[in-house]
Protein backbone atom coordinates (compact mmCIF):
# COMPACT_ATOMS: atom_id res chain seq x y z
CA UNK A 1 0.00 0.00 0.00
CA UNK A 2 2.61 2.61 0.78
CA UNK A 3 4.48 1.98 -2.63
CA UNK A 4 1.21 1.54 -4.42
CA UNK A 5 0.27 5.43 -2.73
CA UNK A 6 3.14 7.15 -4.41
CA UNK A 7 2.64 5.33 -7.68
CA UNK A 8 -1.33 6.67 -7.65
CA UNK A 9 -1.22 10.14 -5.99
CA UNK A 10 2.05 11.29 -6.90
CA UNK A 11 2.91 12.07 -3.10
CA UNK A 12 4.35 9.35 -0.04
CA UNK A 13 3.21 8.84 2.78
CA UNK A 14 5.32 11.14 4.38
CA UNK A 15 4.41 14.23 2.24
CA UNK A 16 0.81 13.07 2.59
CA UNK A 17 0.77 13.36 6.73
CA UNK A 18 3.39 16.98 6.25
CA UNK A 19 0.23 18.29 3.82
CA UNK A 20 -2.68 17.15 6.41
CA UNK A 21 -0.67 18.21 9.75
CA UNK A 22 0.11 21.99 7.34
CA UNK A 23 -3.03 22.40 6.01
CA UNK A 24 -5.95 19.43 6.85
CA UNK A 25 -8.85 19.89 9.43
CA UNK A 26 -8.29 19.58 12.99
CA UNK A 27 -9.40 15.83 13.98
CA UNK A 28 -8.82 12.66 12.58
CA UNK A 29 -12.32 12.20 11.52
CA UNK A 30 -12.66 15.13 9.81
CA UNK A 31 -9.21 15.05 8.24
CA UNK A 32 -10.16 11.71 6.29
CA UNK A 33 -13.68 13.77 4.55
CA UNK A 34 -11.06 15.86 3.37
CA UNK A 35 -8.80 13.84 2.11
CA UNK A 36 -11.72 12.40 0.08
CA UNK A 37 -13.45 14.94 -0.77
CA UNK A 38 -10.79 17.63 -1.20
CA UNK A 39 -7.92 15.12 -2.94
CA UNK A 40 -10.22 12.79 -4.08
CA UNK A 41 -8.46 9.89 -2.18
CA UNK A 42 -10.02 6.57 -1.55
CA UNK A 43 -11.35 5.29 1.88
CA UNK A 44 -8.71 3.41 2.61
CA UNK A 45 -5.94 5.63 1.77
CA UNK A 46 -7.70 8.44 3.39
CA UNK A 47 -8.19 6.72 6.93
CA UNK A 48 -4.79 5.76 6.85
CA UNK A 49 -3.32 8.99 6.25
CA UNK A 50 -5.42 10.45 8.83
CA UNK A 51 -4.44 8.17 11.05
CA UNK A 52 -1.03 8.56 10.25
CA UNK A 53 -1.69 12.77 11.12
CA UNK A 54 -2.27 11.71 14.11
CA UNK A 55 0.66 9.62 15.13
CA UNK A 56 -0.71 6.57 15.13
CA UNK A 57 -0.68 3.43 12.39
CA UNK A 58 3.14 2.60 13.08
CA UNK A 59 2.97 -0.77 13.75
CA UNK A 60 2.17 -1.56 10.23
CA UNK A 61 5.56 -0.66 9.55
CA UNK A 62 7.33 -3.47 9.95
CA UNK A 63 6.90 -7.15 11.12
CA UNK A 64 8.74 -6.65 13.96
CA UNK A 65 6.67 -3.32 14.89
CA UNK A 66 3.58 -5.39 14.11
CA UNK A 67 4.51 -8.10 16.46
CA UNK A 68 5.53 -5.96 19.37
CA UNK A 69 1.96 -3.93 19.14
CA UNK A 70 -0.23 -7.69 18.72
CA UNK A 71 1.27 -8.80 21.80
CA UNK A 72 0.07 -5.41 23.45
CA UNK A 73 -2.77 -5.79 22.32
CA UNK A 74 -3.99 -9.40 23.24
CA UNK A 75 -2.50 -8.45 26.88
CA UNK A 76 -4.93 -5.53 26.54
CA UNK A 77 -7.84 -7.67 25.22
CA UNK A 78 -7.66 -9.96 28.46
CA UNK A 79 -6.84 -7.63 31.32
CA UNK A 80 -8.92 -6.41 34.27
CA UNK A 81 -12.50 -8.01 33.83
CA UNK A 82 -11.68 -10.13 30.53
CA UNK A 83 -8.55 -11.75 32.42
CA UNK A 84 -10.86 -14.53 33.57
CA UNK A 85 -11.13 -15.31 29.67
CA UNK A 86 -7.21 -15.46 29.11
CA UNK A 87 -7.26 -19.38 30.08
CA UNK A 88 -10.46 -19.50 27.07
CA UNK A 89 -8.29 -18.23 24.71
CA UNK A 90 -5.19 -19.89 24.94
CA UNK A 91 -6.99 -23.09 24.65
CA UNK A 92 -8.97 -22.13 21.78
CA UNK A 93 -5.05 -20.70 20.42
CA UNK A 94 -3.51 -23.90 21.24
CA UNK A 95 -6.80 -25.95 19.45
CA UNK A 96 -5.94 -23.75 16.47
CA UNK A 97 -2.41 -24.32 15.79
CA UNK A 98 -2.76 -28.19 16.64
CA UNK A 99 -4.20 -27.53 13.46
CA UNK A 100 -1.51 -27.91 11.04
CA UNK A 101 2.24 -26.18 10.47
CA UNK A 102 0.08 -23.16 8.32
CA UNK A 103 -2.16 -22.54 11.07
CA UNK A 104 -1.47 -18.36 11.85
CA UNK A 105 -2.94 -16.21 14.25
CA UNK A 106 -2.86 -12.04 13.61
CA UNK A 107 -4.03 -10.26 16.23
CA UNK A 108 -6.15 -7.04 15.97
CA UNK A 109 -7.10 -4.98 18.91
CA UNK A 110 -10.89 -6.23 19.78
CA UNK A 111 -10.01 -10.36 18.06
CA UNK A 112 -7.96 -12.80 16.75
CA UNK A 113 -8.09 -14.43 13.43
CA UNK A 114 -6.78 -17.26 12.84
CA UNK A 115 -5.56 -18.08 9.39
CA UNK A 116 -4.70 -20.64 6.62
CA UNK A 117 -5.33 -19.48 3.04
CA UNK A 118 -7.85 -17.15 4.12
CA UNK A 119 -9.80 -16.64 7.90
CA UNK A 120 -11.21 -19.68 9.12
CA UNK A 121 -11.88 -18.91 12.76
CA UNK A 122 -11.28 -15.86 15.24
CA UNK A 123 -11.15 -15.26 18.72
CA UNK A 124 -13.40 -12.61 20.01
CA UNK A 125 -14.03 -11.69 23.57
CA UNK A 126 -17.82 -10.42 23.26
CA UNK A 127 -18.23 -9.24 26.92
CA UNK A 128 -16.69 -9.69 30.44
CA UNK A 129 -17.45 -13.26 30.86
CA UNK A 130 -18.10 -14.83 26.98
CA UNK A 131 -15.42 -15.39 23.93
CA UNK A 132 -17.48 -15.43 20.83
CA UNK A 133 -15.50 -18.04 19.00
CA UNK A 134 -16.03 -17.17 15.49
CA UNK A 135 -15.72 -19.86 12.47
CA UNK A 136 -15.83 -19.70 8.77
CA UNK A 137 -18.34 -22.39 7.66
CA UNK A 138 -20.03 -20.92 4.61
CA UNK A 139 -23.95 -21.69 3.91
CA UNK A 140 -23.97 -24.72 6.70
CA UNK A 141 -26.68 -25.13 8.63
CA UNK A 142 -26.52 -24.10 12.50
CA UNK A 143 -26.98 -27.26 14.73
CA UNK A 144 -26.19 -28.04 18.66
CA UNK A 145 -24.78 -25.11 20.06
CA UNK A 146 -23.17 -23.47 16.52
CA UNK A 147 -24.94 -19.77 15.67
CA UNK A 148 -25.60 -18.74 12.52
CA UNK A 149 -24.22 -15.23 12.50
CA UNK A 150 -25.93 -14.15 9.32
CA UNK A 151 -22.88 -13.91 7.54
CA UNK A 152 -23.17 -15.88 4.45
CA UNK A 153 -25.73 -13.64 3.73
CA UNK A 154 -23.61 -10.79 4.29
CA UNK A 155 -20.68 -12.01 2.61
CA UNK A 156 -18.97 -12.69 5.41
CA UNK A 157 -16.11 -14.54 6.27
CA UNK A 158 -17.19 -15.63 9.43
CA UNK A 159 -20.80 -16.78 9.43
CA UNK A 160 -21.03 -19.08 12.56
CA UNK A 161 -20.12 -18.28 16.21
CA UNK A 162 -20.30 -20.74 19.39
CA UNK A 163 -20.17 -18.94 22.23
CA UNK A 164 -17.58 -19.70 25.29
CA UNK A 165 -17.58 -19.21 28.80
CA UNK A 166 -14.92 -21.37 30.15
CA UNK A 167 -12.20 -23.82 28.92
CA UNK A 168 -14.79 -26.75 30.32
CA UNK A 169 -16.82 -25.67 27.03
CA UNK A 170 -14.26 -26.26 24.66
CA UNK A 171 -15.42 -30.07 23.80
CA UNK A 172 -15.37 -32.30 20.72
CA UNK A 173 -18.25 -29.79 19.36
CA UNK A 174 -15.72 -27.28 19.73
CA UNK A 175 -13.20 -29.09 18.30
CA UNK A 176 -15.41 -30.99 15.40
CA UNK A 177 -16.56 -27.44 13.81
CA UNK A 178 -13.04 -25.61 14.26
CA UNK A 179 -11.68 -28.62 12.45
CA UNK A 180 -14.36 -28.28 9.96
CA UNK A 181 -13.59 -24.57 9.37
CA UNK A 182 -10.37 -25.33 8.82
CA UNK A 183 -10.80 -28.44 6.05
CA UNK A 184 -12.68 -26.04 4.57
CA UNK A 185 -10.27 -23.61 3.96
CA UNK A 186 -7.69 -26.21 2.35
Amino acid sequence: MKEKLKENTGKTLEEWVREVIASGPATEKERRVWLKEKHRLGTQYAAWIAERAEGKGAEHDSPEAYLKAAEGWVEAMFAGPRAGLRPVYDRLLELGFALGPDVKACPCQTIVPLYRNHVFAQIKPATHQRIDFGLALGALKATGRLIDTGGYAKKDRITHRIPITSVAEIDAEVEAWLHRAYEMDA
